[in-house]
């Protein structure tokens, strides 16, 4: 794959922020996406949610500037800006016209350096957040099912397995002198990673990139903790009841060698999702669709939050389905294994690869043709791999994988290694892990 981003210009700031430039001539755009190296994972116990919390605070203004005004100038340059928080990182956007990426950076680096913690900021974020649950989690049918559940079924450690939306009492005691403490911690310069994509002069934006964030005071960036642990040597059963939904489901995660360390071990694992769970003749979906008839829906990805690509260590591969009236879950999922087991056994021809390996192809090529959505690809590649060049080798990558690459992925998903959440309709209560 050819793109008109190959040209790539990275430096690091004095104060450690980490830059990359990514021009893009074909149309009068500019994506601005900073990358903090910190997400869910590194929140300490008792401050479950803060990561996502603190995203939130992120927009309440700075020093400089009072809240909404971030929102006024992005929207009258005809702009758009977000940010996500996610298992190992957190990110802010802004896309605007091309004649307004001085402002873009402005703002970023203005937020960088001081953004505005205050008590009334903090009680009106922590009741935006609630509320974010309440709506997404639960009073939905299904609400963020599985990933704020499988964890606690997959891994043991607080920092893998708890809950990143975080609980209500958590939120309600997070203080402003945890917030600056956060920001302190988390928001230097040197841990965070600065990605311009679209239609502008390198040199130029090289300049205002050094106008805007070099006066930032440096400030160590803090070790990234070891998060790993060690795969589970039994099945283990998490059940989650749910008021709203209308028929049970059933998630189950599968440890994956490490997506950074171990790249050339995990790659066939993302194969494997296609050949499992893509369109209506996948394995997954003739055998519990079509042919069982034990489910409605069926899906396999890749990551705890089906991001492969900008994932860390350690994660899994996880599959789910919403089971027809009557279905049980363990019937599902022993089908599921069954049909790991085949693939193991006899593996996906060379034709079926080769269109698997075409459809994922089609797919990153449709997902990153925007502009933005291609900055925050090369960033999260960038800021995991430390190779944003990357992006443009994937099909390359995605077409070498072989059959037996993809049978030795599948062989090592049994179902006594894994975490299995069973969701079942009905009044909540209290259930606890079996193994």
């Amino acid at each position: 794959m050819t793109g008109p981003h190959q040209r790539l210009v990275r430096t690091r700031l004095a104060n450690g922020l980490r830059v990359l430039l990514a021009p893009d001539r074909t149309v009068p755009v500019v994506a601005v996406a900073v990358h903090y190296d910190v997400g869910m994972r590194s929140e300490p116990e008792g401050r479950t949610g803060f990561a996502h919390l603190f995203e939130h605070l992120m927009f309440q203004g700075s020093e400089r500037l009072p809240k909404l005004d971030h929102s006024r100038y992005v929207q009258s340059a005809g702009g758009l800006f977000n940010g996500s928080t996610h298992l190992d990182y957190t990110q802010y956007h802004d896309v605007l016209p091309s004649n307004a990426l001085e402002r873009a950076l402005f703002l970023e680096a203005d937020r960088m350096r001081a953004p505005d913690l205050n008590a009334e900021n903090l009680r009106v974020q922590i009741d935006v957040v609630k509320e974010e649950i309440r709506v997404n989690v639960t009073n939905k049918p299904y609400g963020c099912f599985p990933w704020v559940h499988l964890p606690g079924a997959l891994f043991r450690t607080f920092a893998n397995s708890h809950d990143g939306y975080g609980s209500f009492a958590d939120l309600d005691s997070a203080t402003v002198a945890d917030a600056h403490q956060f920001f302190d911690r988390y928001y230097a310069p040197a841990n965070a990673l600065l990605t311009v994509g679209g239609d502008f002069e390198p040199d130029e934006a090289l300049a205002m990139v050094h106008r805007h964030f070099g006066p930032i005071d440096h400030r160590p960036a803090p070790p990234r903790p070891d998060f790993a642990e060690p795969a589970p040597t039994a099945r283990r059963r998490l059940v989650h009841h749910d008021p709203h939904a209308p028929l049970p489901a059933v998630a189950a995660g599968w440890r994956v060698p490490d997506p950074v360390g171990r790249w050339a071990d995990y790659l066939p694992h993302l194969l494997l999702t296609e050949v499992m769970s893509d369109g209506p003749t996948s394995r997954l979906h003739r055998r519990l669709v079509r042919t069982d008839r034990t489910a409605i829906s069926q899906r396999c990805y890749l990551g705890m939050l089906g991001d492969p690509f900008d994932t860390a260590d350690p994660t899994a591969l996880v599959c789910t389905a919403r089971q027809a009236p009557g279905a049980d879950c363990e019937q599902v999922l022993d089908a599921v294994v069954e049909e790991f087991a085949a693939v193991a056994a006899h593996g996906p021809g060379e034709r079926e690869l080769a269109r698997v390996a075409g459809r994922l192809t089609t797919r990153l090529m449709v997902e990153t043709d925007a502009v933005l959505a291609r900055t925050q690809a090369l960033a999260s590649l960038e800021l995991r791999h430390g190779r944003a060049e990357l992006l443009d080798e994937l099909p390359e990558l995605f077409a070498a994988v072989t059959p037996d690459q993809v049978r030795a992925a599948a062989a090592r998903l049994t179902g006594d290694r894994c975490g299995m959440v069973e969701l079942r309709p009905g009044a909540a209560r209290a259930e606890g892990l079996a193994a």
